[in-house]
């Protein structure tokens, strides 16, 4: 089984991007479901139920989120009746949406799981116990679990890594929007990297534009973020899965500019 995992997605122009070389991702890869983080799809911050629905009508099969997941008030409107996005489950047990979704059919099952780290981010419920919790749930539809850990410390990504290693598929983190280049195959067979890395404009600091953040820099003044517009970047990971098992066999980094799709 293969699965390919996107970055978090930033603005017009990481969905623009997105739309514009799924079907040649899908192509090359030939993946049998494809998960997104879009927990900065709309303008930077949170999501839409126009944009997931544009999302799922490119191919996506699910959609992770993040700290940013209630930016955007009209989720609360709608989350309960998605389920093939999920949230951090180790939000409030009061919060809306669901932590873990199964998506696929048959023997192409995967269970999306999606926590969020508690270092240098708001207080939230441990991860590593709602981890427990949720893999415990997930073992009674498939072997095959793609955990989505949205952290700022890269500390606190590895040592949920290892904590999951032989019980989940693939550890992923996301939320730095910067890929890391650690991909390796833990000892009890889960895939890990820290960071997959994002999909917006290159040309500015995370996908926002840079004038703004350098102000914010040099001044310490508050300054209001806008997504770049510029040229694009896109991050990926391919994670093949061993059937029955839950395994990871093998795993394949992706790394994309506007410049590289330009001349396929």
């Amino acid at each position: 089984m293969k699965v390919l995992f996107i970055g978090d997605i930033v603005g017009n122009v990481g969905r623009g991007a997105l739309k514009q070389v799924l079907p040649s991702l899908r192509s090359k890869h030939n993946p049998d479901l494809i998960v997104v983080n879009g927990e900065n799809a709309a303008a930077g911050r949170g999501i839409t139920k126009a944009i997931a629905k544009e999302f799922f009508d490119a191919g996506v099969n699910g959609i992770t989120m993040g700290n940013h997941t209630w930016d955007n008030k009209d989720i609360f409107e709608w989350i309960d009746d998605e389920p093939r996005i999920v949230r951090p489950g180790n939000f409030s047990p009061e919060a809306p949406g669901q932590g873990m979704a199964i998506i696929g059919t048959g023997n192409k099952k995967l269970a999306i799981i999606n926590l969020q780290g508690r270092a240098f981010l708001p207080p939230n419920d441990c991860p590593f116990r709602k981890a427990d919790e949720l893999i415990e749930e997930a073992k009674e539809h498939t072997n095959n679990i793609l955990v989505d850990f949205h952290a700022e410390a890269t500390s606190e990504k590895i040592a949920m890594g290892w904590y999951l290693d032989g019980r989940a598929s693939i550890v992923l983190g996301t939320h730095t929007h910067v890929q890391t280049n650690d991909d390796t195959i833990l000892p009890g067979g889960t895939g890990y990297l820290t960071d997959v890395g994002m999909v917006g404009s290159k040309e500015g600091v995370l996908g926002m534009e840079r004038d703004a953040v350098l102000h914010r820099f040099l001044t310490g003044l508050p300054a209001r973020f806008v997504v770049d517009e510029g040229k694009w970047h896109l991050h990926g990971l391919v994670i093949t899965i061993e059937d029955g098992s839950g395994r990871a066999l093998k795993l394949d980094k992706i790394r994309m500019t506007e410049e590289d799709w330009l001349l396929m």
